[in-house]
């Protein structure tokens, strides 16, 4: 299917891949090759490859560690008939990874998991997406391979590198910033969003645990014109009608 006016399958794609919080994994029993599902927690990669905290006591984990042939499916969590929503299927493989980035974005939206991440048995796996299944409603049903739905990291590298301090910068600095971008820009309920993460893209918010994808206009490098960006985008925020 091409794009059309009202449809643009990657945009749609890398909007589920950002704002889900959660899916279901599916592994290769270990011994039996049967598919296994689970339900995970997930977060994402400065590029977009899904991360995990799974344990190594846990039968995914372990079917991991046989065989590193994952499938995960992330939908949008709509009210309704969920088979009316849109949901993307990631085929790839998952190994973990000793990545202090991943580590820190997983648990940015996953702070409940703070209690447990450091225990021993505990790690973060990330996956490498080979092939992207998209579903978006009747008729809309496209596939995709992973570069269209990654994002190009390996030219702002001073940009992902200065998310620690920019992101706590945002959210003690320009609380209300954010809120206005969730709120009127994104049409979120009124609270206390907060930035959860950004990339060369996009920034991401959050409120529990949902969270939404707020796009920028054009692809950003340095911490300098994210500045800028998101000034721009504060102001488009404020002449908003509440």
């Amino acid at each position: 299917m091409q794009p059309s006016a009202d449809f643009d399958p990657i945009t749609t794609a890398k909007k589920l891949l950002r704002e889900a919080r959660s899916g279901a994994l599916a592994t290769l029993m270990r011994g039996w090759g049967d598919p296994y599902c689970s339900l995970v927690n997930v977060a994402t990669a400065a590029n977009g490859a899904p991360l995990l905290l799974i344990s190594r006591l846990a039968v995914h984990t372990k079917n991991i560690l046989a065989d590193w042939r994952v499938s995960l499916m992330l939908d949008e969590r709509r009210e309704g008939d969920p088979l009316e929503g849109g949901r993307i299927m990631l085929m790839g493989t998952a190994a973990a990874t000793e990545d202090a980035a991943a580590r820190r974005r997983y648990l940015a939206r996953h702070p409940k998991a703070e209690m447990f991440a450091s225990f021993t048995d505990f790690g973060v796996f990330e996956i490498s997406i080979n092939r992207v299944h998209l579903v978006a409603g009747f008729g809309r049903i496209v596939d995709l391979e992973a570069p269209q739905i990654l994002t190009r990291v390996d030219d702002a590298r001073e940009l992902v590198d200065a998310e620690p301090e920019i992101l706590a910068h945002l959210n003690d600095d320009h609380a209300d910033t954010v809120r206005l971008y969730a709120t009127r820009l994104l049409g979120g309920e009124d609270g206390p969003w907060q930035c959860v993460g950004f990339d060369p893209e996009g920034i991401e918010l959050q409120l529990g645990r949902r969270g939404l994808r707020l796009p920028f206009p054009d692809r950003v490098q340095a911490p300098g014109s994210l500045r800028q960006v998101l000034r721009d985008l504060a102001e488009k925020a404020r002449a908003v009608a509440p």
